[in-house]
């Protein structure tokens, strides 16, 4: 069902059981076909992909060549019904990757709200991102991965699969990620080691300076210390009873698959 409001171009092509809200704009050349649906106000430009099991929010921008949908690169994908699910208020530049689950995981690829995904930005299967983040040029997201939420991605950089960079985070541009970035981590490299908090995404975002301090008391505690993880973990957890944003130290700490970058 296609809204009465929604504009679509000649050229576009839509099939199978697609749904269009109210507002939205469909671009000359784009290519929606599946079981497709696409709410309000969205604005999808030229020669846009859309394909599969998808469900795209409202008030997203997409822009050209971006490809939403898609079977991923997985091996041992059969074309079982995966999705993709995309929320509100997204910007999805030129170029970007955004490719179905897997029913050996998630079964969905998720994007949230309010997430800038920059040119050539590569989302593969089974990837959660958060919402507020930022995924840089050329960035690459391997299977199964999570960016927390106001987390950065910088151009040209690649996250390992099953890797999850926490929320706050930065990773600077260049850099590959292979062990799980903590949440407010500045990391940068090849491979990425932690260079403190991510202090001004943190100010910018309202943190406060006596919660700062508490987040630098934190970090020090788990890179500056001296102590295993293992002691660092009830010194974290007495923290976390003060201050809920450490909580999201222990929990990485405590969830871990591939350890934290040290």
């Amino acid at each position: 069902m296609i809204h009465e409001t929604a504009k679509i171009h000649p050229s576009a092509v839509i099939e199978g059981n697609v749904t269009i809200g109210a507002n939205t704009t469909v671009g000359p050349f784009t290519y929606i076909s599946g079981d497709i649906t696409i709410g309000d106000n969205n604005e999808i430009m030229s020669h846009v992909v859309i394909k599969g099991h998808t469900t795209i929010g409202n008030d997203n921008r997409v822009f050209p060549q971006a490809i939403i949908g898609e079977e991923n690169q997985d091996k041992k994908y059969g074309g079982e019904d995966t999705r993709v699910v995309v929320g509100d208020r997204n910007v999805i530049r030129e170029s970007v990757q955004i490719h179905r689950g897997t029913v050996q995981d998630k079964t969905q690829t998720v994007v949230g709200n309010d997430n800038l995904l920059c040119v050539n930005a590569h989302i593969a299967h089974d990837v959660i991102v958060g919402n507020h983040t930022h995924i840089g040029n050329n960035a690459i997201l391997g299977g199964h991965v999570t960016v927390g939420d106001y987390a950065g991605v910088m151009a040209l950089s690649a996250i390992h699969p099953f890797c999850t960079v926490g929320a706050y985070a930065y990773v600077g541009g260049c850099s590959a990620v292979v062990q799980d970035v903590p949440p407010y981590v500045l990391a940068q490299g090849n491979h990425a080691t932690p260079f403190g908090l991510n202090l001004v995404g943190l100010k910018r975002n309202g943190f406060e300076k006596a919660e700062l301090r508490a987040l630098q008391k934190a970090y020090k505690e788990i890179y500056r210390s001296g102590k295993t993880l293992a002691e660092v973990k009830p010194v974290l957890a007495e923290m976390a009873q003060e201050w809920t944003s450490v909580q999201r130290l222990v929990d990485i700490l405590e969830n871990t698959e591939r350890g934290i970058i040290r």
